[in-house]
């Protein structure tokens, strides 16, 4: 019962993937203190529970052979990141994923390098689209989105949605669960 393993997360909850394997950098890069390690479970429950604080993840395999640090906690859910500078200013892919099952909020992003490559937006309340920029994937496809936006065309997504596209983008982090764990850490907003 007291073994530390990883631990899978995703509903009701807002999260970034960011190829590469520093989680200081990426603490550092969104403006937080870090406040160190943690174990798993507590660390998830303390960034979802909470609106100032995230868990970092250590870097994990996924999608195309790369590695990931996945940030996750409510902090990140309104706005929402600027994923655009963000990728900026650490050089390298960030995507942002974003579901809320109560009012069916579901977003994507994807940026690369400081340029905005996809970014999609739903409130399945309303049934509106409230952001579409670039082309749909092949796994936003598969999640039946239409391969451009019109306004003739319903959409409809689901919270599995969101993970399906977050595993063929970076990693699923439903998938978690139960797996050896790195070092967990939380990052604080001041």
């Amino acid at each position: 019962m007291n073994e530390d393993v990883m631990t899978g997360f995703g509903g009701k909850q807002a999260w970034l993937a960011i190829a590469g394997r520093d989680q200081v950098a990426v603490i550092a890069a969104l403006g937080l203190r870090d406040l160190g390690p943690v174990r798993w479970r507590d660390g998830l429950d303390l960034a979802h529970l909470t609106g100032d604080r995230v868990a970092v993840t250590p870097p994990l395999p996924g999608a195309r052979d790369t590695s990931w640090v996945l940030v996750a906690g409510r902090w990140l859910l309104n706005p929402g990141p600027d994923v655009v500078a963000l990728s900026g200013v650490l050089e390298t892919e960030v995507q942002y994923f974003a579901t809320h099952r109560v009012t069916e909020l579901h977003r994507w992003q994807r940026a690369v390098k400081g340029d905005l490559v996809r970014a999609f937006g739903y409130v399945g309340q309303t049934g509106e689209v409230t952001s579409w920029f670039g082309e749909p994937g092949p796994a936003e496809r598969e999640a039946g989105l239409p391969g451009e936006l019109d306004p003739e065309t319903s959409v409809l997504v689901s919270e599995r949605d969101v993970f399906r596209v977050a595993g063929a983008w970076s990693i699923d982090p439903t998938t978690l669960t139960g797996l050896p764990p790195g070092p967990l850490r939380i990052g604080a907003a001041d």
